[in-house]
């Protein structure tokens, strides 16, 4: 009896240490990781500014992050906006509310820092305080707004939307009329050689330069991707070409729609379908936003 005691306890210990040994990993490594995705993150959106480490960004140029939240009260479901505003030093955020017509519900200011905000437990924490029981939320999506000066120069939008596979994770890049400026693939389980050449700036490009107008009607078309495209689309890559061919080769294909990749149609037209999904609803959403914070003369840091 002694000894299965003895041996008892000499693995519940060790399963205590090797709980507390793995759970110290974590943390630590929790940390490191998710400063590495925000470092990705940031690289991937200042990319598809057109940054880098040969361009670095200016000191002028400033990211706003408008949170998106459903509201639930009951049988009533409103959205939330958590919206940078001009206020202190540091800058902080109001809670805005608009009802399913678009129409102003009310407004909070909310008691969080824009370096805390990053942070989901801190966002749940600041909206806890200022929608008490019964309301209930959950977040739906982020918008990063990019400012110069006294305007905006971009919006990028992280999104994803069903593949062949799984889920496809993209960033969208768009400019104040809503013309793409990038699309990035930032995640994806398509199959590789097929699907997975979505990855690939010949497919990627193809979204490039696209108006709203026309990427609402865009469609996937089943031909051959022409060699003087293809090469026009990966030209970002050392590939140069004479300005004057570049001109021209964009002149003939930016009205074109999306040339598939070969034996991947399904996983071409989801990205197709999701990109003009993201870019219709992100335009609506955004003027009724727009137009509920001139009426409330809400002061926007962006």
């Amino acid at each position: 009896m002694k000894e299965l005691i003895r041996i008892t306890t000499s693995l519940t210990l060790s399963c205590l240490i090797a709980g507390v040994v793995m759970g110290s990993v974590f943390i630590l490594t929790d940390k490191a990781k998710r400063h590495n995705k925000q470092i990705n993150i940031s690289q991937t959106m200042l990319g598809l500014l057109g940054y880098d480490k040969d361009n670095p960004s200016p000191a002028d140029l400033e990211l706003y992050t408008v949170y998106r939240y459903i509201i639930e009260d009951g049988a009533v479901k409103t959205l939330g906006y958590m919206i940078p505003v001009e206020t202190g030093a540091k800058g902080g955020f109001e809670l805005v509310i608009i009802d399913l017509a678009g129409q102003f519900v009310n407004r909070f200011n909310l008691n969080i820092t824009p370096e805390n905000a990053a942070e989901p437990p801190e966002r749940k924490a600041a909206l806890n305080a200022v929608l008490k029981p019964p309301k209930r939320f959950t977040y739906a999506d982020s918008t990063i707004i990019a400012k110069r000066g006294d305007k905006r120069m971009a919006y990028l939008l992280p999104g994803a939307f069903p593949g062949f596979k799984t889920f496809i994770h993209v960033m969208l890049a768009l400019d104040p009329d809503f013309t793409i400026i990038g699309l990035d693939i930032t995640e994806h389980e398509e199959d590789p050689g097929l699907g997975g050449e979505i990855q690939e700036d010949y497919f990627k490009n193809q979204f490039k330069g696209k108006s709203f107008e026309r990427t609402r009607e865009l469609l996937v078309i089943k031909e051959p991707l022409p060699k003087e495209y293809k090469q026009y689309l990966e030209s970002g890559k050392g590939k140069e070409l004479l300005k004057g061919v570049i001109d021209a080769v964009r002149a003939k294909y930016e009205y074109k729609d999306i040339y598939a990749l070969t034996g991947a149609t399904i996983s071409s037209k989801a990205v197709t379908n999701g990109v003009k999904e993201m870019t219709s609803k992100f335009a609506y959403r955004l003027n009724i936003m727009d137009s509920v914070i001139e009426r409330q003369h809400i002061p926007v840091a962006f």
